[in-house]
């Protein structure tokens, strides 16, 4: 694996950055959200108003919305009940298999493709593999996460730095 696998093609605050106009910019129909850390925090059951609104407008403007995540099937289903968009649960990331379904749903190709997430071990090695790009947003609450969690975030730092030194 080299190490520009691990390296996020972009890096923003919140998916909040993440505009319609971005991605238009950047030629994407489909994003393929992680949920936990990067959309509502571990303990955010159903998305608030802000999120909602948020997706829909990615909708509205034309983009597809899904979500892939490694958590189990009740915790997106609960989730995402209210939005409706595409999901993959216990989608295994880093394995490329949950993006390439999403993909073949939407009729989408790589270039059209992307993969918003808050962790490189999983989201933007997934996208990496697949051959689509990878927007990293920073955890909405890093103290809510497990100690595998923890220590991954650990082992990011200098791909996160390399990523830094790179845009500067």
């Amino acid at each position: 694996m080299s190490k520009v696998t691990l390296i996020p093609d972009k890096m923003f605050n919140n998916i909040y950055e993440i505009t319609p106009e971005l991605l238009k910019q950047d030629g994407i129909t489909t994003v393929i959200f992680d949920l936990d850390n990067t959309v509502a925090p571990y303990s955010v059951a159903y998305p608030t108003e802000k999120m909602a609104q948020y997706l829909f407008s990615l909708r509205d403007n034309g983009i597809n919305v899904a979500f892939a995540s490694n958590n189990n099937g009740k915790r997106i289903e609960k989730f995402n009940r209210p939005l409706g968009f595409f999901t993959v649960c216990k989608a295994k990331k880093p394995s490329r298999r949950a993006v390439r379904r999403i993909m073949r749903e939407f009729g989408a190709t790589k270039a059209e493709t992307l993969v918003v997430g808050d962790q490189l071990f999983t989201d933007c090695l997934c996208a990496h593999r697949a051959g689509i790009r990878a927007y990293i947003v920073n955890p909405i609450d890093p103290q809510d996460e497990g100690w595998f969690v923890k220590l991954k975030r650990w082992f990011e730092k200098p791909h996160l730095r390399y990523f830094k030194r790179r845009k500067a």
